[in-house]
């Protein structure tokens, strides 16, 4: 084995996949070190990838050059677009994958990519020199040097499984605890906290009545995750049905009685669970006015006989289980391939790290996915992506790589982590996000790919891709303001006949594009295209014309409120500054500031408690020391 590396990972999920790829993309000589190298990218919770504001984060993080968007489209079974009615804003991706075949492409592309190695033991312990990570020590006392170490370690820290009073330790079913990393961080200075997440039983196949729940097929034009690498043909795989159903009086009455049988409500489970995916037993105790909630029937996979009951998590008894389970429509004959139970795990205080993810006291200790506090693939994968980016360009002697929460969903979630820290699961919403127009999960490409190619992340053939993309825009956008109908009767005729109010003048077939209900095919039955047909542009492209065409007055108005707030949002708070020195903040602020300890101007302004009197004190201190600077 050998005894220096660049960078280690510490985890093999979907937070230490995207890290251990970005940190050798970039050509660092990087180990994932991983307890059991079978579970490298296994989904351990729900068979989906993608969801409300998660799809952005995948789309970013394949914008960028990650890999989970590629991987998710060589699994999905389903492909599903959510919020496809409303405004681009608030749509995003969502696909159902075999889970085992998830977990086997990613085993096989991290087996190709140059400068990765996967190491299979346990690490016991860091190894720091004057504040600066220099190793890290494995089970069994070996030593392996390097300069900059990414934990990823998930659900594991410390973890304690529960099903009733039942405990065992592990991070998931089938895999152990790791103990000496916490002790570790603790000895380093480290604030751990203790979290809760929770999984639901799985059931047969064959023992499921389908034909009392709600098929939910999905969508008849579906769109891949990623930008780059659409399979051939696409889908690739098998599209499968989901299904819907719903608990009721009867499986409430069985959970509330059997309360002071469950870890969550007699105390034995001290970690907090995420409130935005509770368990079953806490939607029936919070939500009591409720006389039923709503399923989601997932198969895990083409080949497994598993079925995943979305909604349901439990860390019930299995005898409540069994019990409750059965009273749900469909699922009266349940067989049980797995109780549903709860992970108590520690996690690390995220306001302790910087906007790269590195430890603000230990050099080159870099944290992503749930050690820091979130929920999800999707927010973990994000995470690794930067920590991962980071730790090499570190180690490379260049210039770090912080997204802006002004200019992606990535950029929210750190900052949301760095500046307020998780007492909860963190979870991403699209509502998180202050201009959810403008970072748009189609327009991520166009958004972030310039800057995965500078880094190194996306390749030369890739962002040509993103180059031709935008010349297809503008040709057609061109086209658009130079083609004009007149308000003729055979153009008025089309027109009312489609219920479309009539031209009184002549009108660009930009201005017709931006009326709500004309779309496309609208525009091409009335000649537009006839000269130069649309068939020779991607529908992405036309896409994209379109939602740009329809929401150019709300996107200019956001573009113009954000270069308002980019002159201060990166203004640099120097480490230097003492905060007791600046008169007229409160003794409350002061401390929040001591514990936070914001790097810029933008991410003090978003800390809780913080007012705007207390940043312009702040701002006005800085400048008249001349220690503010962009």
């Amino acid at each position: 084995m050998n005894r220096s590396w660049d960078v280690i990972v510490i985890g093999g999920g979907h937070s230490g996949t995207e890290a251990a790829h970005a940190s050798a993309r970039l050509g660092c000589r990087t180990a994932l070190i991983t307890l059991d190298a079978k579970r490298i990218g296994f989904m351990s919770c729900n068979p989906a990838m993608g969801g409300l504001a998660k799809g952005q984060l995948i789309k970013e993080i394949d914008a960028l050059g990650g890999i989970m968007g590629r991987i998710s489209d060589l699994a999905a079974i389903q492909y599903r677009r959510l919020n496809a009615s409303k405004g681009p804003a608030v749509r995003s991706s969502r696909a159902q994958c075999d889970k085992s075949l998830y977990s086997q492409r990613m085993q096989e592309f991290l087996a190709g990519v140059p400068n990765l190695t996967i190491l299979e033991t346990e690490v016991a312990g860091l190894k720091t020199l004057k504040n600066q990570i220099v190793g890290v020590e494995l089970r069994g006392g070996e030593v392996l040097e390097t300069g900059a170490v990414v934990i990823t370690s998930g659900t594991f820290l410390r973890a304690l499984m529960h099903t009733g009073f039942e405990q065992a330790e592990g991070g998931r079913a089938g895999d152990k605890s790791s103990k000496g990393l916490s002790e570790s961080l603790e000895r380093l200075g480290f604030k751990l906290g203790r979290l809760k997440t929770g999984t639901p039983p799985r059931i047969q196949r064959k023992s499921i009545d389908y034909s009392k729940m709600e098929a939910q097929p999905g969508d008849a034009r579906p769109i891949p995750f990623s930008f780059f690498s659409k399979p051939d043909p696409f889908p690739l795989l098998p599209q499968v049905e989901c299904f819907i159903t719903y608990t009721n009086e009867a499986t409430h009455d069985i959970i509330e009685a059997n309360f002071d049988r469950s870890p969550m409500f007699t105390g034995i489970i001290q970690g907090i669970g995420p409130r935005y995916c509770p368990s079953i037993e806490d939607k029936v105790k919070r939500f009591r006015e409720r006389n039923r909630h709503q399923l989601f029937v997932e198969p895990e996979g083409l080949t497994t006989d598993e079925m995943y009951i979305n909604g349901i998590s439990t860390s019930l008894p299995r005898d409540v289980q069994d019990r409750f389970v059965r009273t749900i429509p469909g699922l009266e004959s349940a067989e049980f391939i797995r109780y549903g139970y709860a992970v108590e795990y520690d996690c690390v205080d995220a306001r302790q790290l910087r906007a790269t993810l590195e430890s603000k006291d230990v050099s080159g200790l870099f944290f992503a996915g749930q050690v820091n506090g979130t929920s999800g693939y999707e927010e973990a994968g994000a995470q690794g992506l930067i920590a991962g980016v980071n730790a090499g360009l570190k180690v490379l002697g260049r210039e770090p790589f912080v997204v802006s929460r002004l200019d992606g969903y990535i950029g929210v979630l750190v900052d949301d982590l760095i500046t307020k820290g998780a007492d909860e699961p963190y979870r991403m919403f699209t509502s998180r996000a202050e201009y959810r127009l403008l970072l748009r999960e189609d327009n991520a490409d166009l958004r972030l790919s310039e800057i995965g190619h500078k880094i190194g992340l996306l390749s030369d053939g890739n962002m040509d891709k993103v180059r031709r993309k935008e010349a297809e825009i503008a040709q057609v956008r061109d086209g658009l303001r130079k083609f004009f109908f007149l308000p003729n009767l055979e153009t008025n005729s089309m027109l009312e006949a489609r219920g479309i109010a009539p031209l009184r003048d002549r009108a660009s077939a930009e201005a017709l594009l931006r009326r709500p209900e004309v779309s496309w095919p609208e525009l091409l039955d009335l000649g537009f295209g006839a000269g130069s047909p649309l068939s020779q542009f991607s529908e992405d492209s036309l896409d994209q014309v379109e939602i740009q065409v329809k929401y150019e007055g709300y996107i200019k108005r956001d573009l113009e409120v954000l270069e308002g707030l980019r002159k201060n949002e990166g203004l640099v708070i120097p480490t230097s500054l003492n905060f007791d020195n600046i008169p007229g903040l409160s003794n409350e602020i002061r401390g929040r500031l001591a514990v936070t300890r914001p790097e810029t101007i933008g991410q003090a302004s978003r800390m809780p408690g913080m007012t705007p009197a207390a940043v312009a004190s702040m701002m006005i201190f800085m400048k008249m020391h001349g220690s503010a600077r962009g």
